[in-house]
């Protein structure tokens, strides 16, 4: 009677060792395991490297926007006026195609060294056709151009960027605004200085 008794007990022993053995083989499913675990970290990355490309290509037109304002009011070989100047923000616009420019900022400011190389604002204008700056405020110019006697325009270009976040902690979606800032300094290419009819006014 004892030695039966421990035969079933063996016998439904066996049963479970088979039953685990098997469960340890079995592979099906498997896929979709993994998937789940490396899924969140697989749409992290997608979605990063989509955010790096977009922004990078967003800062190289902030750049290359803030750049060509500067160059084509430099070329200037007569005085520009609000009418001209409102036009730079068409050219910022059309760089930037096909980003939205709805809330892009642009100044360009006339800045003039005196004798002793100190800059002050001669005009000054930005996007809606008012002035940001008053006239003989002084501008911060970099070390290597403050040379006495000499007239700069200064361009100033941001853009607000929306960027697209993966929050690990929730496994959500979530947006932040960044600002992307450019600036330029030029020297006039045809003369001394570009002057602006009614800037001031």
């Amino acid at each position: 009677m004892i030695g039966r008794r421990f035969d079933l007990r063996m016998k439904n022993g066996d049963g479970v060792l088979q039953r685990l053995a098997s469960l340890a083989r079995d592979r099906r499913g498997i896929g979709a395991v993994e998937f789940a675990l490396l899924a969140p970290l697989l749409l992290m990355l997608y979605i990063g490297a989509f955010e790096i490309t977009v922004g990078l290509s967003v800062s190289k037109r902030a750049t290359r926007a803030a750049g060509a304002v500067a160059d084509l009011v430099t070329q200037q070989d007569k005085p520009v006026d609000k009418t001209f100047l409102t036009t730079m923000s068409d050219v910022a616009d059309a760089i930037f195609v096909p980003y939205s420019t709805s809330n892009l900022t642009l100044k360009i400011t006339g800045v003039t060294l005196d004798a002793n190389a100190k800059a002050k604002v001669k005009w000054s204008w930005q996007k809606g056709g008012t002035a940001p700056y008053q006239v003989n405020a002084p501008v911060q110019v970099p070390a290597d151009l403050q040379q006495a006697n000499t007239f700069l325009i200064h361009t100033e270009l941001s853009v607000p960027h929306r960027l697209m976040l993966f929050m690990a902690d929730n496994l959500s979606m979530d947006t932040m605004s960044i600002t992307i800032k450019r600036e330029y300094f030029f020297r006039p290419r045809t003369g001394d200085s570009v002057e602006c009819s009614n800037c001031s006014s």
